[in-house]
């Protein structure tokens, strides 16, 4: 893909996580992604931080809404070539100060392979 292509399926994915379109979101991965976080580490041990395929992405961003419905993500800087998009965004959740956040989605065919999140 383009680096515009990849920097429009950044703005889909913003978009759809802003909307708390869990369908639209997961829709955006490859059937097999992998999406590492931080997040995940820390209220799933067990997993090492890391998801695979896209139930478990539909679980855990449904779960995410649940617990926090006001959650959402202000979108800061894009930056994209052809094979993956670099986004930062401040995250927004209920009673919680803003936090930044560093996000590097990998696309191949269209597809987000793999989305690895870094924060402080």
């Amino acid at each position: 893909m383009s680096a515009s292509e990849n920097f429009s399926l950044a703005r889909a994915w913003l978009q759809a996580f802003n909307a708390h379109d869990v369908t639209a979101l997961v829709a955006l991965y490859a059937e097999d992604a992998t999406h590492t976080s931080p997040k995940i580490r820390v209220l799933h041990p067990e997993t090492g931080g890391r998801l695979v395929g896209r139930p478990a992405l539909e679980r855990w961003w449904r779960d995410a809404i649940a617990r926090l419905p006001g959650l959402r993500y202000e979108e800061t800087a894009l930056t994209a070539d052809g094979d993956r998009v670099f986004m930062e965004y401040l995250r927004h959740a209920p009673n919680e100060a803003p936090l930044p956040v560093a996000e590097v989605l990998e696309v191949k065919g269209g597809r987000i392979v793999a989305s690895r999140v870094y924060h402080g």
